[in-house]
């Protein structure tokens, strides 16, 4: 599984991260940093949908 990221419209809430800081790690400014997409660990799929669905501006984007 895959995460698609917007960064342009990450505005640094941190939801994700709070969510599953397994999945979603920070900068130091407390974005998600400069990735177009993430690769999901096995088992934490789960994990990185609930913090994709926590994000505010909605900039994530589960693929399966």
């Amino acid at each position: 599984m895959k995460v698609s990221v917007s960064n342009e419209f990450c505005h640094g809430h941190a939801q994700c991260h709070a969510k599953a800081p397994e999945v979603y790690a920070l900068d130091d400014e407390g974005f998600i940093g400069a990735v177009a997409q993430l690769d999901v660990p096995p088992g934490l799929e789960e994990a990185a949908r609930l913090g994709a669905a926590a994000c505010p501006e909605r900039v994530l984007s589960p693929v399966e």
